[in-house]
């Protein structure tokens, strides 16, 4: 052991010293290496490509809402059939229309389908539209039969009838004719006009769809419901039909 004399130090206590600071040169001249520090971008980047995974897989089993159920939960407001219905109570036109497609659930998977609107029998004249040779004209089903005089329907096609209430129910006859004819106030240009009553500013009867200045004033497709504003508008091949089958004097039945 070094010791301490009258304050002097021993020589093995210079070497200990010099054995200290050469320790302490040589690791001063060393690189320590740097502490690991976390990648938090990754980390993040990772975390989210997990979440996006685990949420699709989730999603295809069926363990997430989605479709009209998702809406529904998420404060959406999907009408059901009853509630379209009871909303349009007000409005009989809009009612029966939703009517005529009411919906009904099938027995295997509940699921709901809309059942057909009741066929128009296009092979029979309707009921209570009298006898013989005819025409007649339904206003509620937009529709023309031509009967023969054995009761045999010839042709059937949807019309376009009057929006207004302007032809009552009942048994007319033709009683004019004309291969060309021109609306009030130049409403529009029309052929095959087969006249049988008349209405308060001119005369009602079949002819084809108007068209003015060669533009028709409704399409084919919108046949079967009412848009003319008296007289009863046909495709052109019904109305030439119509025109052959009809001479001045046939009897033309209306029913409501």
């Amino acid at each position: 052991m070094a010791e301490h004399r009258r304050g002097r130090s021993i020589p093995g206590d210079r070497s200990s010293a010099r054995d200290r600071r050469h320790h302490q040169s040589h690791y001063q001249g060393r690189r320590v290496a740097d502490r690991p520090r976390p990648r938090y971008g990754r980390i993040v980047a990772f975390t989210g490509a997990f979440l996006v995974t685990v949420v699709a897989i989730a999603a295809g089993a069926g363990l997430l809402p989605s479709g009209p159920a998702a809406t529904a939960q998420d404060g959406g407001s999907p009408d059901s059939p009853a509630q379209t219905l009871e909303q349009s109570e007000s409005d009989p036109l809009v009612a029966t229309s939703m009517l005529s497609a009411a919906v009904t659930p099938t027995k295997a998977s509940g699921v709901l389908e809309a059942v057909p609107e009741t066929a128009i029998d296009a092979e029979a004249a309707p009921l209570d539209s009298g006898a013989g040779r005819r025409v007649v004209f339904d206003q509620s089903q937009q529709r023309v039969w031509l009967v023969d005089a054995d009761e045999q329907v010839e042709r059937s096609y949807p019309v376009s009838g009057s929006v207004l209430d302007n032809l009552e129910p009942g048994s007319y006859n033709v009683y004019s004719k004309s291969r060309w004819a021109t609306g009030i106030n130049d409403s529009g240009v029309m052929e095959y006009f087969v006249r049988f009553t008349r209405g308060a500013n001119a005369a009602i009867g079949f002819h084809t769809i108007p068209t003015k200045n060669g533009v028709p004033l409704q399409t084919k497709k919108q046949l079967g419901t009412p848009l003319s504003h008296g007289c009863i508008r046909q495709d052109m091949a019904d109305a030439i039909a119509l025109w052959e089958f009809a001479p001045i004097g046939t009897s033309v039945v209306v029913i409501a």
